[in-house]
């Protein structure tokens, strides 16, 4: 095995640690710790003198905008040991609501926490043995837009991003527009700076989800949600340029708008020169007395980034042979792709139907970027959902 990474799997309350053999391309479970209720997020903090940690974000809240608000949000420190293996570690502090997405700032000083319905924003102090402390109260009121997704600090660490998905219109209710929020931030205060409408329809037709850097040069790129888009941006120095540089499509083939199409997760291959972004669909229909797949894109894109101009350009797409990946991870040698699908989902076989497991999907990379699938792990769900996986190095 490789004794330097670990691959966690979530599903419901548990989090599971997974040995990875790079070389083999394979994963041996390990132990699963139970988390306060169902993991939403999970970020790895910097190591610190104490030893390493993964921030654990909670909620037992309905994902998505339905109407259960829930009762147990909480942030939680997990140590990490030499071999991978978890443990909680210090008390888990409670949140105002269900959690979307969190981050620890590249200090590893911080941690702050997105927040969807209604949308939100919080920082809490990590303390020097890795556990979470206090809330930072704020000074400045800043505009948190509607329906955020994701905050993470910029490479700078002065620059919190922040996408506001907002939402598509439904037959009861009128499109909340998209922005992407920019904020200062200083010793665990934030500023406003700017408000992103990449499209400059007032945020309609704009549903920025997600955002990955550049390892080395200053350029952002954003996985547009509903519009299955990857846009590029430029930062200048505290300043992320409003109008994207590049546009491009993340589906393979046009979409077709009777499916539900949207992208998930995005991510930067170590080496700075691939980029990968999932695209998913999950609608059904009624075919035997079962809701089956009714069709769209479940893909892996692959863009290779022009290293002078930063232009993403798709050189594959892949079927991670699973329905809905909401997350997907890269291990840090930059040798194995991860994806993970949410739900089970059943499939029309002929006149039959058949079980599509959720699963994770592991791929290898090759020196193109190019994806190679290897073989799915399938997931035991028992009524939760896989809603996060990915790799975290371990101390050498």
């Amino acid at each position: 095995m490789d004794k330097h990474t670990a691959f966690y799997q979530s599903i419901g309350d548990q989090l599971t640690h997974w040995d990875v053999d790079v070389d083999a391309a394979t994963l041996t479970r390990r132990a699963s710790i139970t988390l306060p209720s169902n993991v939403q997020y999970v970020w790895p903090a910097p190591t610190k003198a104490s030893g390493k940690f993964l921030t654990v974000s909670t909620s037992d809240a309905a994902a998505g905008n339905a109407p259960n608000p829930g009762k147990m949000h909480r942030l939680c420190a997990v140590r990490v040991d030499a071999n991978g293996a978890l443990a909680m570690h210090g008390e888990p502090q409670a949140l105002p609501s269900r959690p979307i997405h969190h981050c620890v700032d590249r200090s590893g000083n911080y941690a702050l926490t997105a927040f969807n319905n209604p949308s939100n924003l919080t920082v809490h102090r990590i303390g020097a043995d890795g556990t979470i402390g206090a809330r930072v109260e704020q000074t400045s009121k800043i505009d948190v837009g509607i329906y955020a997704h994701q905050v993470t600090t910029a490479p700078s660490n002065r620059l919190v991003i922040f996408p506001a998905r907002g939402n598509d219109a439904r037959p009861d209710k009128p499109e909340d527009p998209g922005a992407i929020k920019v904020f200062g931030f200083k010793d665990g205060q934030l500023t406003q700076l700017q408000s992103i409408d990449a499209v400059g329809k007032g945020g309609m037709d704009y549903r920025p989800r997600h955002v990955d850097f550049h390892p080395t040069q200053p350029w952002m790129y954003v996985n547009v949600e509903s519009q299955n888009e990857l846009h590029m941006h430029r930062i200048d120095g505290d300043k992320v340029t409003a109008k994207p540089a590049f546009v491009k499509t993340t589906l393979a083939a046009k979409h077709d708008p009777q499916f539900h199409q949207t992208t998930s997760a995005i991510h930067f291959h170590p080496n700075g020169r691939f980029l990968y972004t999932a695209n998913r669909a999950d609608s059904s229909v009624e075919f035997n007395g079962k809701k089956v797949f009714a069709g769209g894109e479940n893909s892996i894109a692959v863009f290779a980034i022009d290293q002078t101009s930063g232009e993403p350009t798709r050189i594959q797409s892949v079927d991670p042979l699973t329905h809905h990946v909401r997350t997907v991870g890269i291990d840090p040698s930059g040798r194995l792709l991860i994806s993970a699908s949410i739900r089970d989902m059943w499939v029309r076989d002929g006149n039959d139907v058949r079980l599509a497991p959720a699963a994770l999907s592991v791929f290898r990379i090759g020196a193109d970027g190019k994806l190679t699938f290897v073989r799915k792990v399938e997931a035991e769900l028992n009524g939760k959902l896989q809603w996060w996986a990915g790799f975290a190095g371990l101390a050498a």
